[in-house]
């Protein structure tokens, strides 16, 4: 790692959502750091779990990994684990993710990323845990007004998905203000890297491409994203374990990219050119991210490192030397 860790007194974290994208990469890169981690995960099958589980082996290799599949908006279960454990933060990467599919069932959003949180929150004051670190979304910033500042208005979010991350935030302020709980939530801006998630358009992408299908594009593909890299996402999230007392950060890349440019960058590295399937943009995604990252830069020290087709190009060369794997994976078009 490229810093020193924040906070001494951290010794064991909790990290939910661990057999996830972010997670799976945060509990890594702690263990690499010689910390304890429990990881916690309910193992759904919003993607094919089977690429989850092969995540949580690579985990499972350390000594100082303990693993306990429950779902966070079970708070009987959740409780047993901090009695049974002492943990010293909480990094909540254990959500719902996926703008679309919100709007399709909101009720599993609400419970994981709401209630989810609520539980532990309490749980945090019950067994006066130090820190928390909360995982949100870019995808509040419904406005045009861009870069988008942590200030910037989020009241009004368009699907189901950042309207419980915006509960979730809210949430974890009253239990900063009540209870002095040391809450960092981080706004994430399109996350992408090797073994990512399959719903995400990079890995779509290349999945059809490499077998001559066409990828399913929403809208004309101008429409830019502020894609950051796992790598420096697992960084940041690390950084925020800083105690800060509550404050909202940004994490991206802050250079927007059209999608139509990460096609070409696809069809570069991969090979192979893209055959493109059109649909009408769907009424719940936003036009464009772009993300001010002045306050990460000033409050962690944070900025990201990784070049974006560089990134891409580590990401299709671990889509191809794992492509039997992959095969095998149900995909979700």
């Amino acid at each position: 790692m490229r810093f020193k860790f924040p906070d001494s007194r951290i010794k064991t974290i909790v990290v939910t959502g661990c057999a996830g994208f972010i997670g799976w990469k945060v509990a890594r890169t702690l263990l690499d750091m010689k910390k304890k981690v429990i990881g916690i995960d309910n193992i759904n099958d919003y993607y094919d779990p089977a690429l989850k589980h092969w995540r949580l082996k690579t985990l499972k290799s350390s000594p100082d990994f303990s693993f306990h599949k429950i779902d966070i908006a079970d708070y009987k279960k959740l409780k047993k684990v901090f009695q049974e454990n002492k943990a010293d933060a909480v990094i909540n990467l254990a959500a719902r993710a996926g703008v679309r599919a919100s709007v399709e069932d909101p009720w599993v959003y609400l419970d994981t990323n709401t209630k989810g949180t609520l539980n532990l929150l309490e749980c945090c004051k019950d067994h006066k845990v130090k820190k928390l670190v909360l995982a949100s979304t870019s995808s509040l910033y419904a406005s045009l007004d861009m870069p988008f500042k942590e200030t910037s208005k989020t009241d009004t979010p368009l699907a189901p998905y950042s309207a419980t991350k915006k509960g979730a935030e809210t949430l974890c302020y009253a239990y900063h203000y009540l209870y002095g709980l040391d809450i960092t939530v981080l706004r994430y801006f399109t996350v992408y890297g090797p073994a990512g998630r399959p719903d995400m358009s990079i890995f779509k992408f290349v999945k059809n491409m490499d077998a001559g299908k066409p990828i399913p594009l929403f809208g004309d593909g101008t429409q830019t994203r502020d894609f950051t890299y796992i790598d420096d996402i697992a960084d940041g999230t690390i950084r925020a374990l800083k105690p800060v007392g509550y404050e909202i950060i940004n994490l991206g890349s802050d250079h927007p990219v059209q999608l139509n440019y990460v096609i070409g960058l696809l069809e570069k590295y991969l090979g192979k050119k893209a055959k493109i399937k059109r649909f009408k943009l769907h009424p719940a995604d936003v036009t464009a991210t772009w993300a001010n990252i002045d306050k990460a830069e000033k409050m962690l020290g944070w900025r990201p490192g990784m070049p974006l087709e560089q990134g891409v190009e580590n990401t299709v060369r671990w889509f191809v030397e794992n492509k039997k794997f992959l095969k095998g994976l149900k995909w979700k078009d």
